[in-house]
């Protein structure tokens, strides 16, 4: 197995967000900042990439009956602890993302990685995985925070880079998430293609 293609193949073929349409929930509800969509992608990489290796290294022991309640066990586990960490270490972070921290445990990218990638590879490739995909949708995240940022505000990463009062509302409220979002979608599209 590639270990390069395992590790890129979820930033760039697979990205969880503009190819494959995973995660929408914390995509649009989080993404009203970079700031924002940075600190959700990285914590869900971190729950990605450690219950990657937690799931490959107990798949042999987990009998098939209670295969995703085990799955869902650990990846919860791992979403304690970030949400955890966040709200000792980063109150204002936790306190913007609320409720999608926690959600992380059902995430839909974290179980299908997870079922369908840890549970049947070694633990390198696994880990692996885990880091391209959350790579991936930490890119995918911050980018699209970046450009609804910018557009609605001015800012980014609260820098302010134009005048607020120029800057379009509709963008840091929920239609404009799906706008820009779409766009980004459609451009991903066109250079794969391309």
């Amino acid at each position: 197995m590639n270990k390069l293609k395992v590790l890129t193949n979820g930033i760039i073929k697979e990205n969880p967000i503009f190819v494959l349409l995973l995660g929408m929930c914390p995509t649009l509800g989080t993404t009203t900042s970079a700031e924002n969509g940075l600190g959700m992608g990285l914590a869900t990489a971190f729950v990605l990439v450690c219950s990657n290796a937690v799931i490959s290294l107990v798949k042999g022991y987990i009998p098939d009956q209670v295969r995703i309640p085990a799955l869902i066990i650990i990846i919860a586990s791992l979403a304690t602890v970030v949400q955890l960490f966040m709200n000792a270490f980063l109150p204002g972070l936790y306190a913007s993302l609320g409720l999608f921290i926690p959600l992380i445990a059902v995430n839909c990218i974290v179980m299908a990685r997870g079922e369908s990638f840890a549970a049947k590879n070694k633990l390198l490739p696994s880990i692996l995985d885990g880091l391209g995909t959350g790579l991936g949708f930490t890119l995918a995240l911050t980018s699209l925070g970046i450009v609804r940022e910018f557009l609605g505000t001015g800012r980014t990463f609260n820098f302010p880079l134009y005048a607020e009062d120029l800057g379009s509302l509709i963008f840091v409220l929920a239609p404009g998430a799906f706008i820009a979002l779409g766009y980004m979608i459609a451009i991903v599209n066109r250079f794969q293609k391309a």
